[in-house]
């Protein structure tokens, strides 16, 4: 038996999210049904990050042993031959015995996107939030900071599931990008909007956390709130007291984090 370690990448707009569900397709399922098939055994697969319903992955990790001798590229190239072409096994590796994708990870980064102007690209509309009228991105950039470090994040916790602590490390969160519609996508000539990229990295998350944040970051940046609420409610650790939950479409697991990676 080998174990290996396996990074995909998918659009999560037409799928349950990665865990099986009772019902609908997920990216497990998929996944576990390419396996069973060049296995000829059922192969559980576990992941990084349970994504929700419609959240997508550039970067998430999952790991899984085979009885079948197979180098790492044949396994990349027969999985993706079984895949949808919205999921895609970017790399493989052999990795110890004992590596689970989940229990071994020591960092993940998330990144939410956000459409600022009157017209959404057509080309965005499955990966990004679109929000109209201005937006105060240097006070959302200083809210932002507000959640670095070790605190409790039960203010953006979402109901649901059971969790030891609600206490979790920030190592950083910032507005990676404000950059203007440049006119160089043929599909934003038109559109004269904004990106606006969050990205934020920790040693764990709770359920919806980062899309809590999000929608709390959008308050104070429509000028409903001031920088400093972002501090009042982490510090509150009541849910009602944050923004909305920011749609699922905005939101991207980039990458995790072992001892053997940056």
């Amino acid at each position: 038996m080998t174990t290996f370690k396996i990074t995909v990448a998918y659009d999560g707009t037409d799928y349950v999210g990665w865990q099986r569900q009772a019902s609908g397709v997920s990216i497990q399922g998929l996944l576990e049904d390419a396996l069973r098939a060049l296995d000829e055994r059922d192969v559980p697969v576990a992941a990084a990050g349970r994504t929700d319903a419609g959240v997508h992955a550039l970067g998430q990790v999952a790991s899984f042993t085979l009885a079948r001798a197979l180098p790492c590229d044949a396994i990349v190239r027969a999985v993706n031959a079984r895949l949808p072409d919205a999921v895609r096994v970017l790399s493989a590796a052999e990795a110890p015995r004992s590596f689970h994708a989940r229990f071994d990870a020591r960092t993940k980064t998330y990144r939410y996107r956000i459409w600022n102007g009157d017209v959404m690209p057509p080309f965005e509309r499955r990966y990004a939030w679109h929000l109209t009228g201005p937006l105060d991105v240097a006070s959302m950039r200083c809210a932002a900071r507000a959640i670095e470090g070790q605190h409790d994040f039960g203010a953006f916790r979402s109901a649901g599931g059971d969790v030891a602590t609600t206490v979790r490390t920030i190592f950083g969160s910032r507005i990676a990008e404000c950059a203007e519609a440049d006119g160089s996508s043929p599909e934003y000539t038109e559109c004269g909007g904004t990106l606006l990229t969050y990205e934020v990295s920790g040693d764990g998350f709770l359920r919806h956390m980062v899309r809590s944040i999000v929608g709390t970051l959008v308050e104070i940046g429509r000028g409903r709130r001031p920088a400093d609420w972002m501090t009042e409610v982490r510090e509150s650790r009541n849910r009602a007291t944050a923004g909305q939950t920011a749609p699922a479409l905005g939101l991207f697991l980039a990458r995790v984090g072992y001892d053997d990676t940056p």
